[in-house]
């Protein structure tokens, strides 16, 4: 009886002894002492977004043709559609639904309303530019019918051709036309409100060649209009033709859908710049001299 024990023990098969862990408790558990090996992952070659612009987290609400666009892929038959099914998984991975901005306030007018009112905010300018248009379009438009017609007791292109040659104009047929031009057309698309820096330019460039040609009849400053050759009346028919050409025609005038009727740019300054270096170059070539002679340090 004494013996048992001893054969019990000896005859215990090694393996049954009590198994230890790495941490040198036993092991009650079999998840004490994992063996399972678990699948390497294969990592992505696509760039994971870091940041909220690639997250894309910005609100962006679809266009009509994008949101017929996404309803045509979702029509789209699956067998149609990318076969390799990781690459839809990459792309849905980061792909965020987009974001509706918050509705406006009963009573409260949309973004859209609001920048057109405050585009509407004019007042009186294009009334103002209006009256100013007429009058220098109307100047114009009357000296060019006296010289063109002989209307209201002009000279007529006979008498304005005469008058060219006598003020020392070396072509005074093509100075004739020019004027006549300049001052007809102009003046008259001055007052339609159409095509108006061109217009703007075409009479600013006519009034550039009268102030130099009165300027230079006598030498010294010439500008009180008490005198035949003064420019005070051209230099203020040059000035409100530069401040139409800035400004642009106002919404009363046959331009009022381009942007130079009420939101001129370097498109108009390059008119103006036009403008005075045709008067300049006119003057040079038809007449000739400096209209300066005289004045301190120009002549």
């Amino acid at each position: 009886m004494s013996e048992k024990p001893n054969e019990t023990s000896a005859g215990t098969p090694a393996d049954a002894e009590p198994a230890v862990s790495k941490t040198g408790r036993g092991v009650t558990s079999p998840m004490d002492s994992p063996t399972e090996q678990f699948p390497a992952m294969k990592l992505s070659e696509r760039d994971v977004p870091r940041t909220d612009e690639e997250l894309g987290l910005d609100p962006d609400v679809p266009t009509t043709g994008e949101r017929a666009a996404v309803a045509d892929t979702a029509a789209t038959p699956p067998a149609d559609r990318a076969e390799d099914p990781a690459d839809d998984t990459e792309t849905a991975a980061y792909a965020y639904a987009s974001i509706p901005p918050a509705a406006n306030a009963p009573g409260e007018p949309s973004k859209a309303a609001r920048r057109r009112n405050a585009e509407n905010r004019r007042g009186t300018l294009d009334l103002g530019l209006l009256v100013l248009r007429l009058v220098v379009g109307a100047i114009f438009l009357y000296h060019g019918l006296q010289k063109l017609t002989g209307w209201f007791h002009g000279p007529g292109l006979d008498g304005t051709r005469d008058m060219m040659a006598d003020g020392g104009w070396d072509h005074p047929t093509l100075s004739t036309i020019l004027l006549v031009v300049g001052e007809v057309g102009g003046g008259a698309l001055l007052v339609l409100g159409l095509a108006t820096p061109l217009a703007a330019g075409a009479v600013l460039a006519v009034i550039l060649n009268a102030w130099a040609w009165k300027q230079g009849m006598i030498p010294g400053f010439q500008f009180s209009a008490a005198v035949p050759t003064g420019v005070e009346i051209d230099s203020i028919l040059a000035g409100a033709a530069t401040a139409i050409i800035l400004t642009g025609p106002g919404r009363w005038a046959l331009d009022r859908t381009r942007g130079w009727a009420t939101r001129p740019s370097f498109g108009s300054f390059a008119a103006l710049v036009a403008a005075v270096v045709a008067a300049g170059l006119t003057f040079w070539y038809l007449h000739g001299g400096n209209p300066l002679t005289g004045i301190g340090p120009f002549g």
